[in-house]
């Protein structure tokens, strides 16, 4: 196959995109970056992690051979993760896999069509805008941003290019969020006028690592490289590999778990962000070092930013202790709930017919409906396996990278969800509310803007 395969494509696609790009309503600019049906896409990783190993790899493998797709390089600082890449790889895909050290070394190679990046919270951002310089399409995990410069700069770098960015918000490709959100959007459930979140974890290892941390040499690493617009740290290997416990590496609980249910906040309602957040918790169980809190109940605002008469308030808990493995979704309105839960839309709580002839009004009372069946019940575990809504995500960018179509999660979903973040991560590092400045696209407190 030749080395500049890609080149190749867009030079023959161009040749009959004046022709043909007319007739089929997208630019020749578009039709030429199309993959052929016969064209191998090859992928690189960025980010040998626990959830590349255990879930996105898994779900890559439903479908990689339907799609024509390759996994061809691996990309990790450490010399360990960048081993066991390679070696995995090599034996799931039947042929060599190259090693690189760094994203440069991965770029360099020129023959890499698109991404997945599964790094540390903070450097999601950062590593989707190196992937889009150097013209790949990219499956980008969440959190999506962890600071709104780095949020704002890779909303930018998307928009400017013509590639296919997947934010890991797999909800998204899931059949009950669709049934979810088609029932809102048409106006059969009224006006939302609560939401309550909820993701409760026991998992007293979760997010530690210690054996790992143990065999991790700073001379096998890159430390700075890893760093990247962080303040300067001396090399401590928990904040390396535990990075989750650690701001400003990670916002912990908001970003690993709260923005994936935030997200259906926003798609749902067609919102793009709080009005404004508070939020209280604390370190009250595992004294182990961390700076993240093991507990947090944050409070949002949510409505249209000129009509502070209008609105509905969201309510998200979660804490890691005495809690099972079961996130909780229940959007309300005053004729019953849409429970994420069991996927069923009831009138449960709702207007009784009873109080509402004594009001003379209409019982507004919402008709008991099955979403879809559970085979898209969110999996909370660390390692999923290749659960069923990250399985449909992947196919959905692995299908948008061949027909350029925008995927399921575009970078506005994750950039929104970013900002819902940081409002808490602000909230909650400050004990201040946190509100979102339109025109800067910042996020405030106290009238100052939020920084580390």
């Amino acid at each position: 196959m030749p080395t500049n395969r890609r080149e190749f494509i867009t030079n023959s696609a161009k040749a009959i995109a004046g022709v043909y790009a007319a007739s089929v309503g997208f630019s020749a600019t578009s039709y030429a970056r199309i993959i052929g049906a016969n064209d191998r896409v090859r992928v690189g990783v960025v980010g040998f992690s626990d959830r590349f190993r255990h879930s996105l790899l898994p779900c890559f493998m439903n479908h990689f051979k339907q799609q024509n797709f390759d996994m061809v390089a691996v990309s990790d600082l450490w010399k360990t993760r960048r081993e066991e890449g390679v070696a995995l790889l090599k034996e799931k895909m039947g042929h060599d896999i190259t090693a690189c050290r760094n994203n440069e070394e991965l770029y360099a190679l020129k023959n890499i069509d698109a991404v997945m990046i599964s790094t540390a919270d903070f450097q999601h951002a950062r590593h989707a805008i190196e992937a889009i310089k150097a013209g790949c399409d990219a499956y980008v995990e969440k959190p999506f941003a962890e600071t709104m410069e780095d949020n704002r700069a890779a909303l930018k770098a998307v928009r400017a290019s013509d590639r296919i960015v997947q934010i890991g918000s797999q909800r998204r490709s899931g059949s009950n969020y669709m049934a979810a959100d088609k029932f809102i959007r048409e106006g059969k459930f009224g006006a939302i006028t609560m939401v309550e979140l909820t993701w409760n974890v026991n998992q007293p290892g979760r997010w530690r690592r210690p054996a790992l941390v143990a065999s991790l040499k700073k001379e096998d690493t890159d430390w700075n490289r890893f760093l990247l617009n962080r303040p300067f740290e001396a090399w401590d290997p928990r904040k390396y590999l535990e990075y989750r416990l650690f701001w400003p590496y990670s916002s912990g609980i908001p970003g690993q778990w709260m923005s994936h249910q935030i997200d259906t906040v926003h798609w749902f309602s067609g919102l793009k962000h709080p009005r404004s957040v508070v939020a209280n918790g604390g370190i009250y169980m595992w004294k182990d070092g961390r700076r993240n809190w093991d507990t947090l109940t944050a409070v949002f605002d949510y409505g249209p930013a000129n009509d502070a008469s209008t609105g509905f308030q969201v309510t998200f808990g979660s804490r890691m202790h005495n809690g099972e493995e079961r996130p909780a979704e229940i959007y309300y309105s005053n004729g019953g709930e849409l429970n994420l839960i069991t996927n069923k839309v009831s009138a449960k709580g709702g207007l009784t017919e009873n109080f509402a002839a004594a009001m003379n009004m209409p019982p507004n009372l919402l008709p008991e409906l099955n979403l879809a069946d559970t085979t898209s019940q969110v999996v909370a575990s660390a390692n999923t396996g290749g659960d069923t809504l990250t399985s449909s995500h992947v196919l959905n960018w692995m299908e948008c990278i061949r027909s350029r179509k925008q995927p399921n999660a575009p970078v506005e979903a994750g950039y929104y969800h970013s900002i819902a973040n940081i409002m808490t991560t602000a909230a909650s590092r400050t004990g201040e509310k946190a509100v979102f400045d339109e025109k800067s696209q910042e996020v405030m407190v106290d009238n100052k803007i939020f920084k580390y």
